[in-house]
């Protein structure tokens, strides 16, 4: 079962107000999950998808603490709710931007993950604000402050060499303290360009073959 984690979307409207509706305008890991040929699952992040004023939802669940425990904490019982342990095939989680971040941080509390495939990931969320000039997100989960997964879990992170948005180098720290997972540079993509085009050669040829 391959479950995809959606990007951070559209938190803030400008540099200095708050988006009153997260939800991304084009959301890409949706559309990398039509184009997958195995059992998929979409789940959404808490407050998106219209939620934003629902009961229990707060502009911090999708600013400073969307990498959060309580965010996490919600996205896992979601999956264990729709995937129960008794009929809960082997899962990969698939996250495209902030959504790898997410993968990341649910694979360590989720029972079932076999792999973490991220996709023009912030895996390191200290640089990557510092580099933008943003705020830290205080209240956020870092992957890169966090030990190693559990080896069993494959982690394949893939990324492009001309990403702006989320520059190679900003996951030094996350790869020099995940030694045993797999990067790959695709050259020619960026944050969000060719990933829809190319997405079930990537998947098929670039990822699912890679050596273990």
């Amino acid at each position: 079962m391959h479950v995809y984690l959606e990007g951070d979307g559209r938190p803030w409207e400008t540099r200095y107000r708050i988006a009153h509706d997260p939800t991304p305008r084009n959301p890409l890991a949706l559309k990398l999950m039509v184009r997958d040929p195995a059992p998929v699952l979409y789940v959404g992040r808490p407050c998106y998808q219209g939620f934003a004023q629902a009961e229990g939802c707060r502009p911090e669940l999708w600013t400073h603490e969307r990498y959060g425990s309580e965010v996490v904490e919600s996205m896992v019982v979601a999956i264990e709710h729709i995937l129960t342990p008794s009929e809960r095939p082997p899962i990969t989680l698939i996250g495209y931007s902030g959504g790898g971040v997410l993968a990341m941080l649910i694979a360590e509390r989720l029972d079932g993950v076999e792999r973490v495939i991220t996709v023009a990931a912030n895996l390191d969320i200290d640089v990557w604000a510092d580099h933008h000039g943003y705020s830290r997100l205080a209240g956020s989960l870092n992957p890169a402050r966090k030990g190693s997964l559990d080896p069993r879990i494959r982690q394949i992170h893939l990324f492009g060499d001309l990403d702006r948005q989320v520059p190679p180098w900003t996951i030094e720290r996350f790869r020099a303290g995940n030694p045993d997972a797999t990067f790959k540079s695709i050259p020619g993509f960026d944050h969000r360009c060719c990933w829809f085009e190319h997405w079930p050669w990537i998947l098929g040829e670039a990822v699912l073959h890679s050596p273990r």
